[in-house]
């Protein structure tokens, strides 16, 4: 099996290095910096299960020198989906899978709408880890595991070949009984977590142990519990909230979302996919948000700056 991993970020370069690092026929798709570092000094990935570095990655800035692949991996920010669904268009075959492993929620919508649903699965994934430099991924804390599915729920071949080729190469991969669900589970953990972080700019251990950002960490589960209802996806209500808050509990206490850092650091952030999606489909759905809403408003500012739409 043939795989393509669009990006070698904290994801594509952690999973896609334990992909290749367990023997798995692995091709980047990556440019700039991060394409030179991977062909002059491989791929190094220090992380808490086991550091590895790949020598001589199989990297490359252009899609139709890859050839054909099996599967692709996308692992780009979310503004950059429209962009990586041009690069994966040739290397399609008939049956190629393409799954997002994304932090909001519209990924897959977005790459059926340009590649064809017939191409695209629910994707999802598990991992504290970030770029400490071009080529260099620092694992940081939470067991990293991927999860992916036929948006039908189907289980077909393809899907369990692409989990039996991960779990051989020492990716922990599973297959949902129900992606939507999983999709869901996810979103309501990451979207609370990067906007109070955005917001307060201090990391986890801090906002989860003082009882005002926790109370709206809560508001705001409850919110994308409600919308997650509204569009047929049941979170399980209160239980879903006491999940996610032991979620976070869990965490390592210095843990931050990319999302976080990267307007921290004065960087375009995936805020539109997560706590923008939120809003958007509240009101699709009507939903009140009113704690996603304010999040949001607060951190839009900054957003624009970094993407120079304010002087």
């Amino acid at each position: 099996m043939r795989i393509a991993v669009i990006g070698a970020g904290g994801v594509g370069g952690y999973f896609g290095g334990k992909l290749a690092s367990g023997g798995a026929d692995v091709v980047f798709i990556v440019r700039g910096a991060t394409l030179e570092a991977m062909g002059t000094r491989g791929l190094r990935v220090d992380s808490i299960k086991g550091d590895f570095v790949i020598e001589h990655p199989n990297a490359t800035d252009d899609p139709t020198s890859a050839g054909k692949v099996d599967a692709v991996f996308v692992t780009v920010k979310a503004w950059q989906i429209a962009e990586a669904a041009e690069q994966i268009k040739p290397m399609l075959r008939d049956d190629t899978m393409v799954i997002p492993l994304e932090n909001g929620i519209d990924a897959p919508d977005q790459l059926a709408a340009i590649l064809g649903p017939e191409h695209v699965l629910g994707g999802l994934c598990g991992i504290v880890s970030f770029i400490a430099a071009p080529g260099h991924i620092r694992h940081a804390g939470a067991d990293p595991f991927i999860m992916f599915g036929e948006l039908d729920n189907r289980r077909t071949p393809r899907v369990e070949a692409l989990r039996d080729e991960c779990l051989r190469a020492g990716v922990q991969a599973d297959i949902p009984s129900d992606i939507q669900h999983a999709l869901w589970s996810k979103f309501v953990f990451i979207a609370p977590m990067s906007g109070i972080g955005a917001a307060t700019r201090v990391p986890i251990g801090v906002w989860r142990a003082m009882p005002e950002p926790r109370e709206l960490a809560i508001s705001a589960i409850r919110e994308i519990v409600d919308v997650a209802r509204a569009r047929d996806v049941d979170l399980g209500g209160d239980a879903a909230i006491d999940r996610t808050l032991a979620r976070f509990d869990g965490l390592p206490p210095e843990s931050t979302s990319s999302l976080q850092r990267d307007i921290i650091d004065g960087k375009p952030s995936e805020l539109d996919a997560q706590l923008g999606a939120v809003v958007r489909l509240g009101r699709e759905t009507n939903v009140a948000t009113p704690v996603c809403e304010t999040l949001l408003g607060l951190l839009l500012p900054q957003e624009r700056k970094a993407r120079g739409e304010l002087p």
